[in-house]
């Protein structure tokens, strides 16, 4: 890879970030629901329980809250500061999801970033890390990740 990462096109980070963000919430924890939860340790499910969650897509000027109930994601409206802050670029975020990029190597080059509460951001990390990739919910659900990867690239 070259050293410039590849980031969306600023006019489309900027009409993606005049979208309402809760429809990209509910998107975003259907997937987790349907593709993540139940394979997900207890352990890790526990400590996510009723915590305020968000993702942070910087380049695309999106932020997505949601909590865990104990049984599955919900989409949330998080007003003011959240346990878990987990940030990174479109692409960084794809690369992470293709097990191109060490979330470690994207962490320590400041690419990804994790705000609030470390040890859950931890514990979350090494649960995605550990995440058999060939589960075929999860196999279904990575033809349309190659394909936005190769846009950005």
């Amino acid at each position: 890879m070259n050293s410039r990462t590849p980031r969306l096109p600023a006019p489309l980070g900027t009409v993606l970030s005049r979208l309402p963000a809760w429809p990209g919430s509910v998107l975003f924890v259907t997937g987790l629901n349907a593709f993540l939860v139940r394979h997900l340790p207890a352990d890790v499910r526990d400590a996510l329980c009723d915590r305020s969650l968000r993702i942070r897509v910087t380049d695309a000027n999106i932020d997505v809250d949601f909590t865990y109930s104990g049984h599955t994601f919900r989409a949330a409206r998080h007003q003011h500061d959240v346990d878990l802050t987990i940030a990174a670029s479109t692409y960084d975020f794809l690369c992470l999801m293709q097990r191109e990029e060490d979330p470690d190597t994207l962490f320590f080059s400041r690419r990804l970033v994790m705000e609030g509460d470390t040890e859950l951001g931890l514990m979350v990390k090494n649960a995605l890390d550990a995440l058999d990739m060939s589960t075929p919910a999860i196999r279904h659900f990575m033809p349309v990740i190659n394909i936005v990867s190769h846009v950005l690239r």
